[in-house]
């Protein structure tokens, strides 16, 4: 699995309507082989890292659709 995200475009979440509670994404990989997830108010901080087939997994999911 691809997972450097150092050169990534990182971009908020549309589901961060409030600005203490900012959440950005990023695709590593021409296929989004994974996907990082970090908060923007920290973005030299921990980063999440999941494989494409898991966030298409977490994107399906009723926690999601809230």
């Amino acid at each position: 699995m691809i997972n450097d995200l150092s050169h990534a475009a990182w971009f908020k979440s549309s589901k961060s309507a409030n600005a203490s509670e900012c959440v950005e994404v990023a695709f590593a990989g021409r296929h989004a082989h994974a996907v990082g997830v970090r908060d923007s108010k920290d973005p030299g901080g921990p980063v999440l890292v999941f494989s494409g087939e898991q966030w298409d997994r977490f994107l399906g999911s009723e926690i999601w659709r809230r």
